[in-house]
């Protein structure tokens, strides 16, 4: 039903549908709105029931159509506010993703996520000052704060370079790629673009800024807990729209570097043969994966082999994402050259520099 939503082909179609069941997993994989789009597909006779279809287009208006233009709305006037004081704002993963999806208010809307080219301690400074809005430091690669409801995430560094020792290294990489110089940069692959929002000027990623970040932000989460079909489509679309602007012989380098290729072929993979993109998007031979691997990294993102919410008892916390480490170590082979014992003392240092994010 997702191929069919995100306008790809499909051979055949099951016969009986346990339509709440799909609609409780679309929803947890954050593709409410594309599985519906995928039923207006389907004959008549093939849908769910009228109760059940008139509940799923109302939470799609609701959730997805109309959220989105408050999200429109919200970042627009965020960027007015900082346009008016000097400061640029980038946005990050939810609106720069949404505009290559087929229908971009189909894409669920979460987090703001910005970059302001270094200047994002004086921006939150001024938002506090003329606003009066709490800003929050708990978190050790970006400040939060909210605006008209949605969790704006403010980034001083694009990940959590105490983490994993590569972060570090990997962060400057995407650090030169945000410079202020490649705005308007004439190499595509650089070139820091912008869009209007509402006639208000906001920055987009370059082609390769983003392939790394879209693509390590998905690692990240897939090694350390899950990630959802919605981020899957993200790195899909984003390839399908920008490949010809990709330095993909510079990118294959760095992925070989930071040792991401065996995850990178593995979602390549589950793109082209699970959700219909073309294999040539991708750079010959990567989307090309061991057949094993690929359906049980499929299978991890369907139904996890370690779920669960960690308990609020901290000694019961720390347990919990001990097994969760353990159960994952498979996963952040695919992800890492760093060892996993590397990868626990830096986590650890991570969790003493920041005790709230235990």
């Amino acid at each position: 039903m997702v191929r069919l939503g995100i306008g790809h082909p499909v051979e055949g179609a099951p016969e009986v549908c346990d339509w709440p069941a799909i609609k409780t997993l679309a929803a947890k994989h954050g593709l409410t709105a594309i599985v519906l789009d995928g039923i207006e597909t389907l004959q008549a006779e093939e849908r769910p029931n009228r109760e059940i279809l008139m509940q799923w287009i109302g939470e799609v208006m609701k959730g997805f159509e109309k959220r989105r233009e408050r999200y429109l709305a919200t970042i627009a006037e965020l960027a007015a506010f900082y346009n008016s004081h000097g400061f640029k704002m980038m946005t990050l993963k939810g609106l720069a993703c949404s505009l290559d999806w087929p229908r971009p208010e189909h894409r669920s809307c979460g987090d703001i996520d910005i970059w302001q080219f270094g200047m994002q301690k004086e921006a939150d400074a001024l938002v506090e000052k003329e606003k009066g809005i709490k800003i929050t430091t708990a978190h050790q690669h970006h400040t939060e704060f909210h605006w008209n409801g949605f969790l704006v995430e403010n980034h001083y560094d694009f990940i959590n370079v105490h983490h994993h020792r590569s972060n570090a290294e990997f962060e400057r990489l995407l650090k030169e790629l945000a410079a202020e110089e490649n705005i308007g940069a004439e190499a595509p692959d650089r070139a820091i673009g912008s869009v209007e929002v509402k006639g208000e000027r906001v920055y987009m990623p370059s082609a390769n800024l983003h392939t790394l970040f879209v693509l390590k932000h998905l690692m990240l989460h897939f090694a350390s807990e899950r990630i959802i079909l919605r981020q899957l489509l993200d790195w899909g679309f984003h390839v399908k729209a920008h490949t010809g602007e990709i330095d993909w012989p510079w990118v294959l380098e760095v992925l070989e570097r930071f040792g991401m290729v065996p995850a990178f072929r593995a979602f390549n993979a589950i793109c082209v043969e699970d959700l219909g993109f073309d294999a040539n998007i991708f750079p010959a031979e990567q989307a090309q994966c061991d057949a094993a691997l690929k359906e049980r990294v499929l299978n991890e993102i369907l139904s996890p082999e370690f779920e669960g919410e960690a308990p609020k008892a901290l000694l019961k916390r720390v347990a919990f994402k001990l097994r969760r480490w353990k159960a994952n170590a498979w996963k952040h082979r695919l992800c890492y050259k760093d060892s996993m014992w590397s990868a626990f003392w830096s986590g650890v240092w991570n969790h003493l520099l920041k005790p709230k994010s235990i």
